[in-house]
């Protein structure tokens, strides 16, 4: 494995060769849609969006936020309607929409199990169409009192095989030396019916405490050949692990990758909280001249200025080497930019990023979406969002924006604040 070291924003050592960041074009120039919000009492509803769009038909689409909030519309994003989740496991939060090739909706969450004990398990909900009459869900099995967090999953679309990591805690926020948290890894052969028996794939762990020392951010990607791919970061830097039997058995030795520059813990004046865990996805398209990609898209903050940046490599080799880390966006000393999240389009391998950008000495904060048609050789950025919002930073916001796009339709979402006022909105982009 070649180890890049991490790009140091602070002295400006990124590299450009291969990647030119075109200027941010004109705002609005996509139609900007409210999400409805689901009802409940919660004080953070409509933070950490996940979205997907239904591959056979893309005037389907999918939202969960948090704590239960679930979210659909059938006209392609202009119209929506939401309803609260509801499983006898409890729905408490990080929520993984995915739909499988069938058209089926997966709804993944934390639990808040009052026969059990707070967070020790992720439940898996499965309804058959995007109108989200969800059965009452699925898990792995528990490990006793052991809490499970920030969970991600992807879905083969030959088998419709899902494939889930996530983190463990021995015991949530225990400064205790003994307590460790790793990364586990588990999947489910009948669309989430059942799931395989838990495995720990993370050789070195982490603290307990959920921030820089503690191993966070896992998500799977497919590989060609059978091949299975798991990110995650932690003390140690970005790390990897890989599976040539569909994750069955996993290679002997983790792989760290780069060395994770202010760790995965961002603070963003204004924002309660942020991070710059790993996002990581692959081109499973076996038309796509890009076949076989690996993208990895992550957050640094430089130790001594404070100013983050949203960064991309990629692998063409299996995970074997990497490309030097690059900056998705044009530089500058004016903006902090965070909370990022990509995709892949399936149908034609185009990349897609969604993240914040604030200025640095005021509380304005936009939403830039960036593509490149080109494997990640070119980046162009646009602001998607219709006007600024200013955040406030004893309002939680959530730790993670979100990305998809089938076939030149891309729907990226995001929470903003106004006022103190948290509200959900998607903006419909049609690619060219």
């Amino acid at each position: 494995m070649k180890k890049t070291s991490c790009v140091h924003i602070g002295c400006v050592k990124l590299i450009y060769v291969l990647i030119i960041c075109v200027p941010l074009t004109t705002l609005g120039q996509h139609k900007n849609v409210q999400i409805p919000l689901a009802d409940h009492s919660y004080a953070y509803s409509g933070c950490e969006p996940s979205i997907d769009i239904h591959q056979g038909n893309t005037q389907e689409i999918a939202v969960g936020s948090i704590l239960d909030g679930y979210h659909y519309s059938h006209d392609g994003g202009k119209t929506w309607k939401a309803k609260q989740l509801e499983s006898p496991y409890g729905v408490y939060g990080d929520p993984v929409l995915k739909f499988n090739a069938k058209g089926n909706v997966f709804f993944l969450h934390l639990a808040s199990y009052k026969k059990s004990t707070h967070l020790d398990r992720i439940v898996c909900q499965r309804a058959e169409d995007v109108n989200g009459n969800f059965n009452e869900g699925s898990f792995s099995e528990p490990s006793g009192t052991k809490v499970q967090d920030k969970h991600w999953v992807v879905i083969d679309p030959n088998t419709d095989v899902i494939y889930m990591t996530w983190t463990q805690f021995d015991a949530y926020n225990s400064s205790a030396p003994e307590d460790s948290s790793f990364i586990h890894f588990s999947k489910s052969l009948d669309d989430g019916e059942t799931w395989t028996q838990p495995k720990r794939i993370s050789i070195q762990g982490g603290d307990c405490l959920d921030g820089d020392n503690t191993v966070e951010g896992a998500m799977p990607a497919l590989g060609i050949d059978g091949m299975l791919y798991v990110i995650w970061s932690g003390p140690h830097g970005l790390m990897m692990r890989r599976s040539i039997d569909d994750g069955e058995t996993w290679e002997p030795n983790e792989q760290m990758l780069f060395v994770h520059e202010g760790g995965w813990t961002i603070e963003v004046p204004d924002f309660y909280r942020s991070n710059g865990l790993p996002v990581f996805v692959s081109d499973f398209n076996p038309k796509s001249p890009h076949y076989g990609n690996l993208y990895l898209n992550w957050a640094i903050q430089d130790e001594k200025t404070g100013r983050t940046a949203v960064l991309f490599s990629k692998s063409v080799d299996n995970g074997d080497t990497w490309s030097a880390p690059v900056q998705v966006h044009r530089d500058s000393s004016k903006y902090n930019h965070f909370l990022t999240w990509m995709t892949v389009d399936p149908i034609n391998g185009n990349i897609h990023f969604i993240y914040y950008r604030k200025l640095r000495d005021a509380k304005a904060t936009d939403v830039v979406w960036a593509n490149s048609k080109n494997a990640g050789e070119s980046f162009v950025e646009e602001v998607i969002s219709e006007e600024p919002f200013e955040p406030r930073g004893n309002v939680f916001f959530g730790d993670y924006l979100n990305i998809a796009a089938v076939n030149n339709v891309v729907r990226p979402v995001w929470p903003r604040m106004d006022k103190g006022k948290i509200t959900l909105w998607t903006a419909l982009i049609d690619f060219h």
